[in-house]
């Protein structure tokens, strides 16, 4: 490999605080651990994502094909100042949320993928991202996009966000939505949950292997949640 010029295709990497990790108590009564990872856990976290990729149902495919190109990205550092927070249960990965510092005042949100449905794992950890933009990367914004109605109906309309006018979000397509600081002092209390610091037994099964469940068993997660429902 050619070093000299793979240093110019890197970008350049900003020094980013740590998200400190916490636990939270799902309808199931199992803790979910929710913490950030680095790009030694990216080739785990694909296993997890590629089955997603065949699934349209609510716009898993789209949403999992970015998060594949996203994360690679990072892993083969072609995106700059990425981030990467992930939910665990017995250390099993049940989703993945992503974004990354776009200014040191504006976040740019990626993505929400949540592997086990019903549950508001997603939510969770949509909320544990904005948490991460405002309260420890210190920034005054978020610029938040969705693909789905879900997405839609969870970011857009459970945290009030504001549209933004004259402005492009990086996934392109639809009309943007920004989560000010003043939102997200209005909307935290209701939607940001969990505790700090993980009692350490929980976080060594967390940090010790990220397990990930077969293909058959992820797509029997997303899809069988929605029949479940629909009974």
């Amino acid at each position: 490999m050619d070093m000299e010029l793979e240093a110019l295709l890197r970008p350049p990497a900003t020094r980013m605080p740590p998200y400190p990790a916490k636990v939270i108590t799902l309808a199931t009564g199992k803790p979910m651990v929710i913490r950030q990872v680095d790009r030694k856990a990216v080739p785990a976290l694909l296993e997890v994502v590629r089955p997603t990729i065949k699934i349209p149902r609510d716009y898993y495919d789209i949403v999992g094909v970015r998060v594949y190109a996203e994360l690679l990205g990072w892993y083969r550092h072609r995106v700059r100042d990425h981030y990467c927070l992930v939910g665990q249960v017995d250390g099993l990965l049940v989703g993945i949320v992503n974004g990354r510092m776009y200014t040191p005042q504006i976040g740019m949100s990626y993505h929400t993928l949540a592997i086990e449905r019903g549950l508001r794992i997603g939510a969770h950890l949509f909320a544990a991202k904005m948490e991460y933009h405002i309260e420890y990367l210190g920034q005054d914004e978020v610029w938040i996009t969705a693909e789905s109605p879900i997405g839609f109906r969870r970011w857009m309309i459970e945290y009030n966000l504001e549209p933004k006018e004259n402005a492009q979000h990086e996934l392109g397509g639809a009309s943007f939505y920004v989560l000010t600081r003043d939102l997200w002092e209005a909307s935290k209390a209701r939607l940001c949950v969990g505790d700090r610091p993980v009692p350490p037994e929980l976080m060594a099964v967390a940090e010790r292997e990220i397990m990930v469940a077969d293909e058959t068993a992820i797509v029997e997660k997303i899809l069988g949640a929605k029949r479940r429902r629909v009974r």
